[in-house]
């Protein structure tokens, strides 16, 4: 049973990578956003034409990555959703919300100075953990019915 795993939220740090690597041998099929900052901001403008009003061009952007998140979202069997502390991450928010309300099981990644400020978002989580190993840990349970060690 491959598992399709979409991987959400945080781009600052290499959290993905940890994940995909320490899954090797796992059947999973991972899916992101596109992380490259610039590009995912810039895609509507780069395919549909300049915007000169900034308010229009990130729209454009943003309603280009909507299709690919959506789409990645509602063909996935898991949504992993990462919130780092340096940024606010209201896509992932959204991201998190939007698998929650189609039914998905949803993985939330954070470290415990912003549970609070999350914790509406980590009722809706089936896990919630603080590292990627942890995640890792989940997946290899859920296909094997394996623990760690």
């Amino acid at each position: 049973m491959t598992l399709k795993i979409y991987l959400s939220g945080e781009i600052h740090t290499d959290w993905r990578d940890q994940i995909i690597t320490g899954a090797k041998g796992l059947d999973v099929e991972f899916s992101a956003p596109v992380t490259d900052h610039a590009a995912s901001d810039d895609c509507g403008v780069a395919i549909m034409g300049a915007e000169e009003n900034k308010f229009w061009h990130d729209n454009k952007g943003a309603k280009l990555n909507a299709i690919r998140t959506r789409h990645a979202i509602e063909n996935a069997d898991i949504v992993v959703v990462r919130f780092g502390d340096k940024y606010k991450q209201w896509n992932a928010a959204f991201d998190a919300g939007f698998a929650s309300a189609l039914g998905k099981s949803l993985i939330v990644l954070h470290g415990p100075d912003i549970q609070h400020p999350l914790k509406e978002v980590d009722a809706a989580a089936l896990a919630v953990t603080e590292t990627p190993g942890q995640v890792v840990e989940i997946l290899r349970y859920v296909l094997s019915g394996a623990l760690p060690g």
